[in-house]
């Protein structure tokens, strides 16, 4: 039996984690494990969608304009292509955290983050209020 299968841990149907186990038990890993790379799958399916549709030949529009709007949809694309490789180093580093026993607490406090806050944003690496400190902070030095 190889690793992963030795690893594998059973989830109930529709499990989400809840506060009232233990915070980070076997279970909440493998739920958040999951949930992390089912997002980066879907990232890279689209990426993989996206690069079809970027090797496709635009020299071969007639109309300057079509050619123009072509341009335009493709440097778009491109800036969510980067913005989407940066999120999955985010998930890459998140996966990592899960195997090291760090993932679910924060980076600045030591606190877990909330179960809430991790469902709707896997790749939190601060609770909501060091992250609220944190943009609280970004504001004042932007603004100075």
């Amino acid at each position: 039996m190889d690793q992963a299968t030795k690893s594998e841990i059973e989830l109930p149907e529709g499990y989400t984690p809840s506060e009232s186990e233990e915070f980070m038990n076997e279970r909440q890993k493998e739920y958040f494990r999951r949930k992390l790379k089912a997002w980066k799958d879907e990232i890279l399916r689209e990426s993989r969608s996206t690069l079809s549709n970027l090797q496709e030949d635009v020299g071969t529009l007639p109309d300057l304009a079509d050619r123009a709007s072509t341009e335009t949809d493709r440097a778009l694309e491109l800036r969510a292509r980067d913005r989407q490789r940066k999120l999955i180093s985010k998930i890459d580093s998140a996966l990592r955290r899960i195997e090291e026993g760090e993932y679910g607490y924060c980076e600045e406090t030591g606190e877990p983050i909330s179960l809430a806050r991790l469902d709707a944003r896997p790749v939190a690496t601060l609770s909501l209020e060091a992250q609220e400190r944190h943009e609280r902070s970004e504001r004042v030095h932007r603004d100075n």
